[in-house]
């Protein structure tokens, strides 16, 4: 896989070793065990995939590329380049600004962009709107597109199957800047609409089977779908596709479950279904489910709690909180300091959307045994210094060193 530059400062002696041994070991990738550092009283259980993936290191590349090849110029993102605060708030150190933020809203009018400004397109791409917007400006949307191969590869699959008369079902959070930007590229070829779980896509089916009133779908879905779209005719042919960081056993659920009334509506074998159904399992991204299968498989491990580092609006590493959360104690954490003490931990709290303060989370017993991850986005030097300050905190600096010389 191609390697990138990025800045030097987002790496990390220690994980790379790490990684680079567990790549040589497992080429194939089809060893999912985590990493176990033993370090004094302190047992740190890393997850076997985490951090920077390829989408992620291509954007921040590019990124940097553009300010270094365009000096005294005028240097925007339409939006958070990731959902990392360290990355954006270095590119905002560099003098590029926000046009937009995360959920759309105007920061910067567009009166105020001309064509002699650099305008950089964010890793999660965006919609065909503003890349018309763009062009009326004379600015070329591509020359600086950090977006996502592998978001791309939504886009392009969505595209060939709507032109093959299927209605696009995009599985995504309807007000993220991925699924907008996936929502806008599917409409422009074939009716698309947006469900963002389970819940949402059981209604959906009653709309297939004509069990609830069609004149329903209108409210309760409401901004999600396509201008024009015809529940009584669009839902006919479907498939399905993701914003590349939701959970893919959660996509992969609701494709088969709407394969699943389809089929029962329209009573139709496995062969009939295809013709009503496409095939779209290739749209999963990679990353998202390694890290998450990476998880899974560290959590086979007994340990005291969790902590998952990255962007509190960070889709991918949210999810990583959730399967976490099924199994023991978890904190959300975007750098070592949240870390306060060995009593009081900084976190964020998923369900009521806000940063919390817990005591008591480092248990007294010896020796303490500690799930680490982080997201996509996430620096793999940031993951380092939380085990620093894990160290640090529980008198096991100098037992890391020693694990440190072993492995660098």
């Amino acid at each position: 896989m191609k390697s990138f530059e990025v800045p030097v400062h987002y790496r990390s002696p220690l994980i790379t070793a790490i990684k680079n041994q567990r790549r040589k070991e497992d080429k194939l990738k089809k060893d999912f065990k985590p990493t176990i550092l033993h370090i004094g009283s302190l047992e740190v259980i890393l997850a076997r995939h985490f951090g920077f993936c390829y989408g992620v290191e291509n954007a921040i590349e590019i990124a940097f590329k553009a300010v270094s090849e365009n000096p005294g110029k005028r240097i925007f993102l339409l939006s958070e380049m990731i959902h990392n605060p360290q990355v954006n708030a270095d590119l905002i150190a560099e003098g590029v600004r926000f046009i937009m933020d995360t959920y759309g809203k105007q920061i910067i009018p567009w009166n105020d962009i001309n064509e002699d400004d650099i305008v950089i397109i964010p890793a999660f791409g965006t919609t065909l709107e503003i890349e018309s917007i763009l062009k009326e400006k004379n600015i070329e949307p591509t020359k600086y597109n950090t977006t996502c191969p592998f978001v791309e590869k939504v886009w392009n699959r969505s595209e060939k199957i709507g032109k093959d008369g299927y209605t696009i079902v995009v599985h995504g959070k309807p007000k993220h800047e991925e699924t907008r930007a996936t929502f806008s590229h599917s409409k422009a070829h074939t009716p698309t609409i947006v469900v963002k779980d389970l819940k949402q896509a059981e209604r959906l089916a009653k709309y297939i089977s004509a069990e609830v009133p069609a004149a329903n779908f209108y409210e309760e879905f409401e901004g999600q779908y396509s201008l024009g779209f015809d529940v009584t005719t669009d839902l006919e042919r479907i498939g399905v596709v993701n914003q590349t960081t939701m959970l893919a056993s959660d996509t992969q659920g609701i494709a088969d479950y709407l394969k699943q009334k389809i089929a029962q509506h329209y009573n139709l074998d496995e062969t009939g279904i295809k013709d009503r159904f496409a095939d779209t399992r290739d749209t999963l991204c990679y990353a998202t489910n390694d890290n998450q299968t990476a998880v899974s498989g560290m959590l086979e491990t007994t340990a005291d709690f969790a902590l998952v580092i990255g962007g509190y609006n960070s889709s991918n590493t949210s999810h990583l909180v959730e399967l976490c959360e099924l199994k023991l104690p978890t904190y959300f954490i975007n750098h070592e300091d949240c870390l306060i003490d060995l009593n009081t931990i900084k976190h964020f709290d998923l369900h009521q959307h806000q940063e919390k303060i817990t005591e008591q989370y480092f248990p007294a017993h010896e020796p303490v045994k500690v799930l680490i991850t982080s997201g996509a986005s996430c620096p793999d030097a940031l993951v380092e210094r939380v085990i620093n300050r894990l160290c640090e905190l529980s008198g096991n600096a100098v037992e890391l060193m020693k694990v440190q010389e072993a492995l660098i």
